[in-house]
């Protein structure tokens, strides 16, 4: 980048919500996309993967995801792969966890996005490459089920979020499958169900 950040993305974000209801146009002017959380009334405003790079987050965040892959001994993408993939399922376990997936995913969103694209900058950073964005999805990125620079990240955004809210969904209708396993059966079941063999 030429010149270097001078805004956090706190700053952005607050910007953003201060401004009023006309998110259409706030986004339009900010680089910041927008979800409404309908659930609890919030609207939830995270950066395209361009505007992150403008920010001193994603300076400190390269740095230091760069620094952990420099001191590992093996090959940069593979480490970074699986860490992308862990924070994945990390994510995806807290929200199936969490008491509200609404709250959980709102609260979690944005961080979740910054931090996978700042992997994927820092592997281009230690490997000399071109930061990725838009053209050729960098091979960390070969096996991970979303696509991360569709729609300057509204995609990968919009799928992350329906992702989180169906895993708390997922858990919750598990949980409730293996309460009714556990269930008690009754005399009458387990009568009707002796008559049923006796007949056969």
């Amino acid at each position: 980048m030429s010149t270097s950040p001078t805004i956090s993305l706190s700053e952005l974000l607050s910007g953003a919500d201060a401004v009023g209801h006309d998110h259409a146009l706030t986004e339009k002017n900010s680089g910041l996309q927008h979800i409404h959380n309908h659930a609890t009334g919030a609207i939830v405003w995270f950066p395209t993967w361009r505007k992150f790079r403008e920010t001193t987050d994603w300076r400190e965040e390269v740095d230091a995801f760069a620094e952990d892959l420099k001191s590992g001994s093996q090959l940069v993408e593979k480490v970074a792969s699986r860490s992308v993939a862990g924070e994945l399922e990390s994510l995806l376990k807290r929200a199936a966890a969490a008491s509200d997936a609404n709250i959980f995913v709102q609260d979690n969103l944005t961080r979740h996005l910054t931090r996978t694209w700042a992997i994927a900058d820092a592997v281009a950073e230690v490997t000399g490459k071109d930061l990725p964005g838009g053209g050729t999805i960098p091979s960390i990125f070969a096996d991970y089920p979303y696509d991360v620079y569709a729609q300057d990240g509204g995609a990968f955004a919009t799928a992350l979020w329906n992702d989180v809210i169906d895993a708390r969904r997922n858990r919750a209708l598990a949980d409730e499958a293996a309460r009714k396993a556990l269930k008690p059966v009754s005399r009458k079941a387990l009568k009707n169900a002796a008559r049923k063999a006796a007949r056969r």
